[in-house]
């Protein structure tokens, strides 16, 4: 099932993707209005195994064009900080070494910084652009992960059981900001700096997460083409070490790394620009695109 968070005659909804249409349960009045008008609700409150049952229950009344609603983030505000994670492709950690004329290796251990939720926005929305504060934006496609249990001390053979679904995230980084400041939460943490959605994926529908092909695209140019299957720390061993010393919560998401390929690794370094289009596709998941807004 694809769930989403639209905006329909002015009023926030749990979208279900279809076909040509998009479902929305609450716009009839059985369905529990509380759980299908907001998706964490709907995390916090349904069993996974219930939302497909729920489902068969969809009628034709609660169907409506994509074109009458506007999508929004799967999540538009987290309840928390987007859990990163950095240098989580090997051939990424290396292009990013070279930068400062080191040799790259895979990191012993996970590099885990956060996005401000602040900076969550969703498919299609137009991404602020702030020459004055940022002049080298730059793009990175990422698999998703929300959860949909929580825990503290998740063992990697159970942590895939704790995954609601996937989704598309576009990891735009300032990098001006990022190696100015010797840290990555200002240079990731811009307004508009989390593109995600534009749906979420539940769970059941991804047979091997870790062998997905992940793509991003600037002006319809391939700029990322790679495979999760690449991934230095797989998703299981990601929850597992997060939730190690902290618990996590149902609706938290995860950014899961980038492939290489980004902008300022290449030769001459490439930024995104005002009126550039970007593209962030993961197989089976989805397809975040975002255009850069003109000088404020």
């Amino acid at each position: 099932m694809k769930l989403g968070s639209c905006l329909y005659q002015g009023q926030p909804y749990v979208c279900v993707a279809e076909v040509g249409a998009l479902v929305l349960p609450a716009l009839v009045p059985e369905f529990d209005q509380c759980c299908w008008r907001d998706l964490l609700t709907l995390i916090d409150t349904v069993p996974a195994v219930d939302l497909a049952a729920q489902a068969l229950r969809f009628s034709a009344a609660m169907r409506v064009s994509p074109d009458a609603v506007t999508l929004l983030a799967p999540i538009p505000r987290p309840r928390r900080n987007v859990m990163c994670l950095g240098l989580n492709y090997l051939e990424h950690a290396e292009e990013t070494a070279s930068r400062v004329g080191r040799v790259g290796k895979a990191p012993a251990y996970p590099i885990v910084f956060t996005k401000a939720v602040s900076s969550v926005t969703g498919p299609e929305s137009t991404i602020p652009w702030d020459a004055k504060t940022c002049s080298q934006l730059d793009w990175e496609a990422e698999l998703g992960v929300v959860l949909g249990r929580g825990g503290r001390h998740i063992g990697r053979d159970k942590a895939l059981a704790h995954v609601f679904g996937y989704t598309v995230i576009n990891d735009l980084s300032a990098r001006d900001l990022q190696f100015n400041h010797k840290q990555y939460f200002l240079g990731k943490s811009l307004d508009g700096g989390c593109p995600m959605g534009p749906f979420i994926v539940t769970a059941d529908e991804i047979s091997d997460p870790q062998n997905l092909a992940i793509r991003c695209r600037v002006n319809g140019i391939i700029k990322q083409d790679s495979s999760t299957r690449h991934m230095i720390f797989d998703i299981a061993t990601i929850i597992e070490w997060l939730s190690r010393g902290m618990t996590l919560e149902p609706g938290d998401v995860i950014a899961t790394g980038t492939p290489s390929g980004v902008g300022f690794a290449r030769e001459p370094a490439e930024f995104l620009r005002p009126g550039d289009s970007v593209e962030c596709e993961v197989e089976q998941v989805g397809l975040l695109r975002n255009r850069i807004g003109q000088p404020e």
